[in-house]
């Protein structure tokens, strides 16, 4: 036995050893300090850190105001900034584990390198690669200077990672990633479209969701404003912390870029915000731009798709997964990756597919942006918005010669229109294999409409003005499949503004904090719902219901009704988002009055008791709620008795430019410029007034800069 016992033991300490050789997997070492910081030599940006530590990023060139920016950035978010750079190589589940495999997948499967790898070279102009290769720099000089902080591996940092990463990210924000998860889940249903020629339209075998995001942005002329100032809105709903969250900087450089506004980890330059001249809003559209095709594989072979009669072999590849596992050991897991003559193919349990979807291949996001912040009037942001390399987002756009302007941006897929392209098509087609976009005069756009007024809420481009010029669904194509929701900000909208009276600075405020829930919204239609339920029987949720009813559907943070009804509103609005069935009207109010007395001993605690904005010591009440003009997300239910907003209005502006092009701007952000640092006092300095509806001066001349300087260095010189 004792024999048997040792063999054993041999047996495992061998079985052991071979699974450390099989899982061992170090990262490398990141080069020496002297090889990362040596393009730094090559820049030279001056950045002054104003009261509130936001950078002021001045240089010489473009490119050296670019190199500025990444190191202050850097100073105030390494981490999300390598986190970023980690997603766009593919190698994030190295780092992070096995819930980053599947973005690392997707990396692979969207062909993010291959585009690069094709298209770098000859199709990203010089003058852009010159702003990647300096923000690279940057970044690589602060991992230079801060080797502890720099995720082993990972550095240096390179213009590519840059490209990649706009060619990664781009296109989840009209939805990609949510048809690749409706796929892979084990619910989806096929909708497939008929011929035409058949006389018959899609059918539905089951439903299919597509979620909403979330953003604001208005902007008012100086006629329609009545003091002929001319004023802008900026307000995209983003997350607060992480990839996509905003962090404002101003650049200016001694070849004309001056620019102030927000932009997202691992990004060389501002993504919305304002120049002297003019300024942009965006917010995230949900146009058609994704099909999915059912594709019919071999049964005698699996690496086969039947196209136009014929069996055609699938282009494959392997891509390997490192998994981390613990310390250098990490799983190494290989997994196929198909494309077919439509796109990325996905393997399925009820089917196989492909997708096609709009920024395929693109890489000239960069350029697009970076000609955007050096557009000087609206000749050069029409001109910079003409190379339509940006998938979606719409623009709402406001200048200093008193123009307003909407565009529903898209690289609208240039499909077969007799074709009904809201379900998934056949696969065994080549002629529904679309090729191109239509052309930019195509986009719908709205240009200083009658009324002076332009906005989006995330809603239907056939309302984005109060006056009659609105666009008409008729004037476009059907294939384009352009959205036709309303959300309760648009709605609200609608109902604060009747084409003609005039909109000032007070006017447009009481907008865009507005915290109510239009009569006409789903939230309204909920309500309706539970006060129609004959509570009589249970006399506790009577006296509830009544209360319920007595609601005006104003989520303000004094509100004693507003508990009790947002949260019994706040799963259902969030469903779209969260991806979370929502219980039914009856349970989601019994669980809120619940939910309430257990940790409130009331069902009228003031919205501002439960609704909060925290980050580390700092809780504040704040209003607002889910899909209202002051928009406030939370994360949950919490079980101390609160909700702390983890996404909504994020960094704000309001831009101005009077009757002699005089600009003046306030913006506020909901934490600080330093969101990831505890001990900077940019942690969370801006969060009383953010919370209390206020503003802090946007300074804008270096003059001014300098005047309320905290700190002024030189990266990589001081």
């Amino acid at each position: 036995m004792k024999r048997i016992l040792a063999g054993v033991a041999a047996l495992l300490v061998i079985l052991l050893i071979g699974a450390g050789i099989f899982l061992w997997d170090p990262l490398p070492a990141n080069p020496p300090a002297a090889e990362l910081s040596a393009a730094a030599a090559d820049y030279d940006a001056e950045v002054i850190r104003d009261e509130f530590g936001v950078p002021h990023v001045h240089g010489a060139r473009d490119a050296d105001a670019a190199f500025g920016l990444a190191y202050a950035h850097a100073e105030d978010d390494f981490e999300t900034i390598q986190e970023t750079v980690a997603a766009g190589r593919g190698v994030l589940a190295h780092y992070r584990g096995k819930d980053a495999a599947p973005v690392d997948y997707l990396v692979a499967l969207l062909g993010v390198w291959d585009t690069v790898a094709l298209r770098y070279k000859a199709d990203v102009p010089d003058d852009v690669k010159a702003m990647a290769e300096a923000y690279a720099a940057g970044l690589n000089l602060y991992a230079a200077e801060n080797p502890k902080a720099t995720w082993r591996g990972l550095a240096p940092f390179t213009a590519e990672d840059v490209v990649a990463g706009f060619i990664f990210k781009t296109p989840f924000f009209y939805g990609l990633d949510e048809t690749f998860m409706h796929l892979l889940g084990n619910d989806y249903t096929q909708a497939i479209a008929l011929d035409p020629a058949d006389g018959r339209k899609a059918f539905l075998l089951g439903p299919k969701t597509m979620a909403e995001r979330g953003s604001n942005g208005i902007a008012v002329s100086g006629r329609r404003a009545g003091d002929d100032v001319t004023r802008l809105v900026i307000n995209s709903h983003q997350p607060l912390t992480g990839p996509v969250a905003w962090y404002e900087a101003q650049l200016t450089s001694d070849e004309g870029l001056d620019i102030t506004g927000g932009l997202f980890p691992g990004t060389p330059v501002i993504l919305h915000g304002f120049t002297p001249n003019l300024g942009w809003a965006n917010t995230v559209s949900a146009q058609d731009l994704v099909d999915t095709y059912v594709l019919t594989v071999n049964p005698d072979n699996p690496h086969q798709y039947k196209l136009d009669g014929e069996w055609v072999d699938f282009a494959e590849a392997t891509v390997t997964l490192h998994v981390k596992l613990l310390g250098p050991f990490a799983l190494k897991v290989k997994r196929p990756v198909k494309r077919s003559a439509q796109g990325p193919v996905i393997e399925a349990r009820h089917g196989t597919y492909a997708v096609r979807y709009a920024g395929m291949g693109e890489i000239r996001q960069l350029e697009q942006y970076y000609r955007l912040n050096k557009a000087g009037d609206m000749d050069g942001f029409l001109s910079a918005m003409s190379l339509n390399a940006l998938p979606s987002i719409n623009y709402i756009y406001a200048d200093k010669d008193a123009n307003v302007a909407f565009i529903h941006n898209g690289q609208y897929p240039a499909r077969n229109d007799a074709w009904d392209w809201s379900g998934d098509m056949p696969g065994d087609r080549s002629d529904l294999i679309w090729q191109g976009y239509r052309p930019w005069d195509q986009v719908p756009k709205l240009i200083n409409p009658v009324s002076g007024l332009v906005y989006n809420s995330n809603n239907t481009p056939y309302s984005a003005t109060d006056g009659p010029d609105n666009l008409k669904p008729e004037d476009f194509p059907q294939s384009m499949g352009l959205q036709t929701n309303q959300t309760n900000r648009s709605l609200r909208m609608m109902e604060l503004t009747d084409g003609k009276t005039p909109i000032n600075e007070p006017d447009l405020l009481a907008i865009k904090f507005d915290t109510v829930y239009s009569a006409q919204s789903e939230a309204a239609d909920l309500i309706a719902k539970v006060v129609a339920i004959d509570w009589s029987q249970e006399p506790e949720m009577e006296d509830a219901a009544k209360r319920l009813a007595a609601w005006d559907m104003n989520m303000n943070a004094d509100s004693r009704y507003a508990a009790l009804g947002g949260l019994t509103v706040l799963r259902e609005i969030t469903a779209k988002y969260t991806h979370q069935p929502a219980p039914k009207p009856e349970t989601a109010f019994r669980e809120a009055v619940e939910w309430l007395m257990v940790h409130h001993g009331r069902i009228d605690p003031e919205w501002g008791e439960v609704n909060r904005l925290a980050h580390g010591d700092v809780s504040l009440p704040i209003s607002g709620g889910p899909d209202t003009l002051r928009a406030v997300y939370p994360d949950a239910m919490r079980d101390d008795g609160t909700l702390h907003m983890t996404a909504g209005d994020t960094w704000i502006a309001l831009v101005e430019w009077d009757r002699q092009g005089h600009q003046t701007a306030r913006v506020i952000s909901p934490y600080g410029s330093a969101i990831k640092d505890t001990s900077s006092p940019h942690y969370a300095d801006q969060a009383p007034l953010f919370a209390a509806e206020e503003w802090r001066k946007a300074h804008l001349t270096h003059e001014d800069v300098v005047a309320n300087a905290t700190r002024t260095y030189h990266p990589g010189r001081d």
